[in-house]
């Protein structure tokens, strides 16, 4: 799992308030999904501009975590490089499109029909718990200052 971040935190809060919000959500789409909506919050690029980066090249978002190289050019691994500056690594975004960290979902509790990493409210409720994990493991003088 990253390591806490401040701005890890604030984005994961704000991705989750966009979707409560209402943002539009498609799983299916690389601009729209989980990863593609914290990518809208770090990068502030449109969920058109994330799709199409993320076509150009194959695999799904943790694939193509696993092959970033940050000198190809390619605008997806400009797009990763500013995920992994706020400290995500490769396992954390295939976690994130996923929901999948284990440290996560036993922090959410057993849900009745499990976490579906589909569902806009199970994202919103994954990316609202991540940032409450991670801003609990702030040193105290980061956590006094981010209030």
């Amino acid at each position: 799992m990253a390591a806490p971040h401040p701005g890890l935190i604030d984005a994961l809060r704000e991705t989750a308030e966009r979707l409560r919000k209402g943002s539009d959500y498609k799983w299916a789409n690389f601009g729209l999904c989980n990863c593609g909506h914290l990518a809208q919050t770090v990068t502030h690029k449109s969920p058109k501009a994330i799709h199409e980066a993320a076509l150009a090249r194959a695999g799904d978002w943790g694939e193509q975590a696993r092959e970033y190289c940050g000198s190809t050019g390619l605008e997806m691994d400009h797009i990763l490089g500013a995920l992994m500056a706020l400290g995500l690594n490769h396992e954390d975004i295939h976690d994130i499109e996923r929901l999948s960290n284990p440290a996560v979902l036993r922090r959410m509790g057993p849900a009745p029909t499990g976490v579906s990493h589909y569902d806009r409210s199970h994202a919103i409720r994954y990316f609202e718990t991540w940032a409450d994990i991670l801003e609990e493991a702030l040193p105290e003088h980061l956590r006094m200052a981010a209030k």
